[in-house]
């Protein structure tokens, strides 16, 4: 048994990995990657809460629009997290910080709004991140973030024309 516990005992740790980014470039994006990685996830628990609670004529286009959409983010918190540690760091626990209820009490109109303005203040901060990632030359997690952002630009299409008058 003695050596089944020393399996056991292995640890996430800082790693010195040697792919062209400095130890303080890989630090300095892991750290905004994990920023994304909870937004991302608050997004995902407040886009399934509002498929949940959905009503009225437009309940089947935004019940099945944020299906998709919530499977989609639960996917990208994978992707997140494995980049954070290829980048050599530990993954944190997002912080989730959302209020229970809240959204079970909002109009179709107000669910919309607000996956909008999540979607959009999770671009702005993915921006700022593939701008950093750009200049620390972190090629990868440049991709990375572009493509999310693409996808988070087509959602916030997608809402706002549900609701379009």
């Amino acid at each position: 048994m003695p050596n089944t516990s020393r399996v056991l005992a292995a640890e996430p740790r800082n790693e010195a990995i040697g792919t062209g980014l400095t130890s303080a470039q890989r630090q300095e994006v892991a750290a905004s990657l994990q920023e994304i990685l909870g937004a991302t996830y608050r997004l995902l628990v407040k886009t399934h809460v509002h498929h949940w609670n959905v009503v009225g004529p437009l309940f089947h286009p935004i019940h099945v629009m944020t299906e998709a959409q919530y499977e989609d983010l639960f996917a990208a918190t994978d992707t997140l997290a494995e980049r954070i540690r290829a980048l050599g760091r530990p993954t944190a626990a997002p912080k989730i910080g959302t209020e229970p209820g809240s959204t079970a009490k909002m109009s179709v109109e107000k669910m919309v709004e607000d996956l909008v303005a999540d979607n959009e203040a999770l671009v702005r901060m993915m921006r700022d991140a593939a701008e950093a990632a750009e200049e620390a030359r972190d090629l990868v997690t440049h991709d990375l973030l572009v493509a999310r952002m693409t996808v988070h630009e087509k959602a916030v299409w997608m809402l706002r024309a549900v609701v379009a008058s």
